[in-house]
């Protein structure tokens, strides 16, 4: 019961920290929709996209075809298919960061809108298990071992990820406060410098006029 438990505890773990993010969105004819999701490097990463047929048993229109680009935030691309109605792609993410999903509907007149099913998983969540299963002519039990190994392999590497990101902005932190101090020191130093020219200005206009 308590390795059951165990196993549960840690598969909902793994769940929560590989992404699998599935949903519904509109798009309209001359917009462009972007999704982004924070990968880390050497994850894997799947995606599929396909547009809502409006009318069942009907082909879809030529109007409902996307452009669909995913790059990673230092402008690299993973993946580009131009006019199409559906699509996937699947690569191995060699950088950490944002990775953007943009999709871009082509301009009509008059303006229409339809929708768009996108199912994007990252981590453990992106692997195919039935072909593990498959391939390896494992049962039940070896299957739930290997996503279990997996899911404690990504929890180790998430931690790892997420403690690189900390000292990367604890680094951000100290920098921004250091250029704060000289900025605050720069800023008083032009204040009491201006006091002080204005007034050798007054006493020396003062001293023209034989005032003082």
């Amino acid at each position: 019961m308590i390795q059951s438990s165990l196993l549960y505890i840690v598969l909902l773990l793994g769940l929560l920290l590989s992404t699998s993010e599935a949903l519904q969105f509109e798009l309209q004819s001359g917009h462009t929709k972007c999704i982004a999701e924070d990968i880390k490097s050497n994850s894997m990463t799947v995606g599929k996209y396909s547009v809502v047929n409006p009318s069942e048993g009907h082909p879809l229109p030529d109007t409902h075809k996307i452009t669909v680009r995913v790059t990673s935030q230092y402008g690299n691309s993973y993946h580009y298919a131009e006019h199409v109605t559906t699509g996937q792609f699947a690569f191995v993410a060699a950088e950490a960061g944002d990775y953007m999903s943009c999709f871009f509907a082509p301009d009509h007149n008059p303006q229409i809108t339809f929708s768009v099913d996108f199912d994007w998983k990252t981590g453990v969540a992106a692997k195919d298990w039935s072909n593990v299963a498959k391939k390896g002519t494992v049962d039940v039990m070896e299957l739930e071992l290997k996503k279990l190994y997996d899911t404690v392999t990504s929890i180790h590497e998430e931690m790892f990820y997420l403690r690189e990101r900390e000292e990367e902005m604890q680094e951000l932190n100290k920098t921004t406060n250091s250029r704060m101090a000289w900025l605050g020191f720069l800023s008083l130093f032009v204040c009491l410098s201006v006091a002080g020219l204005q007034l050798w200005h007054l006493k020396t206009f003062f001293e023209k006029k034989k005032l003082i």
